[in-house]
């Protein structure tokens, strides 16, 4: 039997530092957000020709007062151009300047513009969301693990899956924060879709992991530690199993699914590891930790 808590020092050194280095990106990056959240307009085409350059297309676009202009460049000789609200003339006369680049025509694939008043509610409804998810999951633990109250309490096993929900979600956030920084990339609403997704997923492993410990010790006891292991390695195969298939479709979808999905598969790919490795290592680990700091003070 693999004994996944005896090296639990290890992991909370390993896991600290990446969440550290996440902390430290937000704070030195922030975070990249896209016009869903800050307000502004995002417009998508194809060259049938060849695609000019970035320059060119800034150049191209002077005359049109846009603000801050990014361009974005996609497969299949496509772009996408991101800059301030505009209204429909704007929208027409941006076209036809980039008409004039290509004599074999541009086709449009998507204009969307979103008004900062409503890229400020997004905000705070996801805010708000993420709040009520996170809740929602405490109580939810609490109540299914209400019949075990011994060696600890059925909230404690929901305030450790929070604690590894934090974990799952922090490292992701962190690197789509050096992301944005370094490649632009920015979080957008599929990408909040993606880390709400994550946090199903993520506390859907630790509450298997979990349900099989609450078996063991209604049926069989024993010291806490083993009934932990015992638990991990009876859930190993299965987690394994489930984690694999699914990053196999995530995959699929970063690698087929195009530009609009591509983040949103990467955010959920970067969860679904993270979450997995927590399940097994972190929230049996933090269970075994706290009860034995909670025995050392009943014995002194």
């Amino acid at each position: 039997m693999i004994s996944f808590t005896r090296y639990r020092k290890i992991y909370f050194i390993f896991s600290a530092t990446l969440i550290l280095a996440s902390i430290a990106s937000f704070v030195v990056f922030g975070f990249n957000l896209g016009i869903d959240f800050t307000g502004g307009s995002i417009l998508e085409i194809t060259y049938q020709g060849d695609r000019p350059s970035n320059q060119e297309i800034l150049d191209n676009l002077k005359e049109i007062e846009l603000g801050t202009v990014t361009v974005q460049p996609t497969d299949n000789n496509g772009i996408i151009l991101k800059f301030k609200d505009v209204d429909e003339e704007i929208h027409q006369q941006i076209l036809e300047n980039l008409q004039k680049q290509d004599a074999t025509g541009i086709e449009e694939k998507r204009f969307e513009s979103i008004g900062p008043t409503i890229g400020k509610e997004l905000k705070d409804k996801t805010k708000i969301v993420a709040i009520l998810v996170l809740l929602s999951i405490v109580l939810y633990i609490a109540f299914a693990f209400r019949k075990v109250q011994r060696p600890l309490r059925s909230w404690q096993y929901g305030i450790v899956s929070i604690l590894a929900l934090f974990h799952d979600i922090l490292i992701p956030l962190g690197i789509f924060s050096v992301l944005g920084k370094i490649y632009d990339i920015e979080i957008t609403i599929p990408v909040i879709t993606a880390f709400l997704a994550i946090l199903g997923y993520s506390v859907n492993n630790t509450v298997v992991v979990f349900d099989r410990i609450r078996e063991n010790l209604l049926t069989g006891g024993g010291a806490f530690e083993d009934v932990i292991d015992k638990s991990l390695n009876q859930t190993l195969a299965r987690q394994i199993n489930t984690s694999l298939t699914t990053l196999f479709v995530v995959s699929a979808i970063f690698i087929l699914g195009g530009e609009t999905l591509k983040y949103f598969a990467l955010a959920l790919s970067l969860g679904i590891i993270a979450g997995t490795y927590s399940s097994f290592f972190l929230a049996g680990s933090i269970l075994l930790t706290w009860f034995n700091r909670k025995d050392r003070q009943r014995k002194k």
